[in-house]
């Protein structure tokens, strides 16, 4: 564990740095019995093949596509709070990868990686809404899961305050190795390192290497409450929460209508979920920007407190819509907040 200082991030020219997987994300909306025709575990993120990209793609409804992507759509949530965000990430040079960078540039977000001129095509997740507004993922990763060290520049990391990681990344043997490279690069620079489990399916993948991430690399930890009991291997909150608690100096773990808790040793926040006046449209990203909004306050100075309910704020908005990224400018909406 690092024993990061409270001067950490002097210096830095970004406020954070994220490495994941680069893809367009295609949503529609579909019924339970979608699902079950096709074999679906509903909430759960599948890694497919073209093969079965193509095949689920001509049987979804009416779709959007919009550039996605956890780590992605987290630096582009930090952006529209007002702060600075790059992105690492692959995608070939054809029209979704051209797409992809126009969309995370246009969003401010910087994104350097060159395209790749051959191989697989970009990645994309097929994202399946049902009635009750839960995200079932189905993901092609094409050009996505061609990540490497080679592409994780010393100076990109040693300018931000922290380089957020992705866990959906370890199901790719290359990119575990760009994940110790970008680890070990920031803490040689004396900047912390944040991670977002993802998902519980690829947690349980990868238990023991997510185990020793955590206790050894990360300064701060993302998960929901289904990833860090699995993470664990407890049913209990509770539990997961004294394990956690030893691994790393800071853990924001949310519980979806049950708000969030955030500690770093004895400091516990019990923060509540954010009033979404329209109801729930689509849970997709609600995770991705939470963490924007933490990371946006912690980088600019604010207590845990105050960075829990900007991050309960920005998944606020980003669930009462379709899409994985925020409609209405987040600074706006959080004029009270920051002041």
């Amino acid at each position: 564990m690092s024993t990061a200082g409270a001067g950490r991030g002097a210096g830095a020219s970004v406020d954070v740095i994220g490495i994941g997987n680069a893809l367009v994300d295609v949503l529609s909306h579909e019924t339970e019995a979608f699902l079950e025709t096709y074999e679906l575990v509903k909430g759960s993120m599948a890694l497919i093949d073209s093969e079965r990209a193509h095949s689920l793609y001509d049987e979804m409804g009416p779709a959007i596509e919009i550039s996605g992507g956890s780590a992605a759509n987290t630096m582009v949530g930090i952006t529209s709070f007002g702060g600075s965000a790059d992105f690492v990430g692959r995608v070939r040079d054809d029209q979704l990868g051209t797409v992809f960078a126009h969309d995370i540039r246009a969003a401010g977000v910087g994104f350097a990686t060159p395209p790749a001129s051959r191989g697989a095509s970009t990645g994309r997740c097929l994202i399946l809404v049902t009635p009750d507004a839960e995200r079932t993922l189905n993901t092609f990763l094409g050009a996505a899961s061609e990540i490497g060290p080679e592409d994780v520049e010393p100076a990109a990391i040693g300018a931000a305050q922290i380089t957020y990681l992705e866990g959906y990344l370890f199901d790719q043997p290359k990119a575990k190795e760009a994940f110790r490279r970008a680890a070990a690069l920031a803490h040689d620079a004396d900047r912390r390192v944040a991670l977002t489990l993802s998902d519980g399916f690829c947690v349980e993948r990868h238990r023991d290497d997510f185990v020793a991430l955590v206790e050894n690399q990360i300064d701060i930890l993302f998960a929901n409450e289904n990833e860090i009991c699995t993470l664990y291997d407890v049913g209990d909150f509770d539990a997961a929460l004294q394990n956690v608690l030893h691994h790393c100096e800071i853990a924001a773990l949310t519980r979806s209508a049950r708000g969030s808790v955030v500690v770093s040793g004895s400091d516990v926040h019990v923060i509540d979920a954010h009033p979404v006046p329209g109801g729930v449209f689509d849970t997709t990203g609600a995770g991705d920007l939470y963490a924007a909004g933490f990371l946006y306050g912690f980088t600019h100075g604010y207590d845990l407190g105050r960075c829990g309910q900007l991050g309960a704020l920005a998944a606020a908005e980003v669930i009462s819509h379709l899409g994985a990224r925020p409609e209405t400018s987040l600074a706006t909406l959080a004029g009270s907040l920051l002041s």
